[in-house]
């Protein structure tokens, strides 16, 4: 199909093109439109779509495009795509723009909008205030049943969703709320204030992000009101603007996780030396660390050099404990992320890590023994204090990386920042003062 517009567009056959895009799905046409490497033929196609599929298209596209549409159109153009853009999304792509496009924007809006744009714009980043919309339904409580469906079908048309709406006092502060399917299912004579829900979960304008998400998961909501101090209803959050947001702070604890900067960038779109700047800090801070590994085994190289045997396995110990925390360090991470684990919950996960160190520890001592012993025939003595070695490590491991995480929630870190190098980087020197600690006094040397 995308073949078949950008042919028509080509021949300049216009009225085909539109017929045929305007069939297609909003999402598929902005798939689309980022795939097309001919800016004008892009510019033409976004131009012959009518004006609502338009501003849906351009809250689906990248930065890069939208700002290239913002640059290349008219003022009428863009005041257009303004008027029929939720609320919301005019907000998301403003945020990410340069001034000299967002003063451009906010020339082509009235006063009215102005203000509200400026507003939001001021609200901390992710907070409430900046991912809310101010498209929903208001009722008052002493409206009927049919008189609030009346108001519904008034003015619900240009709202992002009707699904729920809110009950306000003369003073706008949240009185309730009521769902529409309620509504339809109540008698017309009923007031509104007899069956609305008066226990109404809200935020605050300058709450987090993370706090709504967890909120909107804990009770299965599809939107939810945001107030500001004096308890006035000043916009929703809705659930799919949730989902921007789980997505987002599951990619930043992924890189963070992996000893990255957080970056929203598009990985083929970041430049190299952005790259290469987000990684680099973490990789210096994880190499110094690394020379107290280097340290250690310079400090004990007499026994090394007496027992050159036991050098062969100090690969295989740091691999298995820093395997063994990062296991324990992701699971614990989850657990606080999805609110499963709370920092009351300490001595719990350092008990159940415990025991579970133990039997990953057992198991694994065990038939590391009788590998090294009976099929690799290495003296008795050596493969005790091997297989000595990798269970008290594989315990520390999974203690530490079950209780890092929580310290470093304790202290108002994030506690993804807590996980795979840097446990690896601890247990590896944990790792190796256990070995040739045991080394020296199992063998004597």
């Amino acid at each position: 199909m995308g073949d078949l517009i950008l042919d028509l567009i080509e021949q300049r056959k216009y009225s085909e093109a539109r017929k045929a895009i305007v069939e297609m799905n909003i999402v598929d046409i902005a798939q689309l439109f980022e795939g097309i490497e001919d800016k004008q033929n892009l510019l033409v196609m976004f131009r012959i779509l009518p004006k609502d599929i338009a501003a849906g298209v351009f809250s689906y596209i990248s930065y890069d495009l939208q700002r290239y549409i913002i640059e290349s159109v008219t003022d009428k153009e863009i005041k257009n795509i303004l008027d029929e853009l939720f609320f919301d999304d005019a907000i998301d792509f403003l945020e990410e723009m340069p001034s000299n496009v967002v003063k451009r924007v906010l020339k082509n809006t009235d006063e009215k909008t102005r203000k509200l744009i400026n507003q939001f714009l001021n609200y901390p980043e992710d907070s409430a205030g900046s991912i809310m919309t101010i498209e929903y339904v208001d009722l008052k409580k002493e409206m009927t049943v049919k008189e609030a469906l009346q108001h519904i079908k008034e003015t619900g048309f240009d709202k992002e969703t009707i699904d729920n709406c809110y009950i306000l006092d003369n003073n706008r502060k949240l009185k309730g709320v009521i769902s529409i399917r309620k509504l339809i299912l109540s008698d017309d004579s009923t007031v509104i204030e007899d069956i609305m829900e008066k226990d109404v979960i809200y935020v605050n304008t300058h709450d987090d992000q993370e706090k709504i998400a967890s909120l909107f998961k804990k009770y299965d909501l599809i939107s939810m009101p945001v107030v500001d101090n004096e308890c006035r209803l000043v916009g929703i959050v809705t659930i799919d603007d949730i989902i921007d947001i789980i997505d987002q702070e599951n990619t930043e604890d992924f890189q963070k996780m992996a000893a990255m900067q957080p970056s929203e960038e598009e990985y083929l779109k970041t430049n190299v030396l952005v790259l290469a700047k987000q990684r680099i800090v973490w990789l210096l801070i994880l190499m110094i660390s690394a020379t107290f590994t280097g340290n250690i085994i310079r400090k004990f190289n007499d026994l090394l050099q007496s027992v050159v045997v036991l050098a062969s396995f100090i690969p295989m110990l740091m691999d298995t404990g820093g395997n063994s925390g990062s296991q324990s360090s992701t699971l614990v991470i989850r657990g606080l992320a999805l609110g499963e684990i709370s920092l009351k919950d300490v001595l719990k996960v350092l008990w159940k890590e415990f025991r579970v160190s133990c039997i990953v520890g057992l198991s694994l001592s065990a038939v590391n023994f009788v590998r090294i012993y009976y099929f690799e025939k290495i003296d008795l003595m050596i493969s005790v204090t091997v297989s000595i070695t990798l269970f008290f490590t594989i315990i520390l491991a999974k203690i530490i990386g079950g209780m890092l995480p929580i310290v470093a929630k304790k202290v108002k870190l994030d506690p993804a920042i807590m996980a795979g190098p840097l446990i690896t980087t601890i247990v590896d020197a944990v790792a190796l003062i256990i070995y040739f600690s045991t080394a020296t006094w199992f063998l004597g040397i």
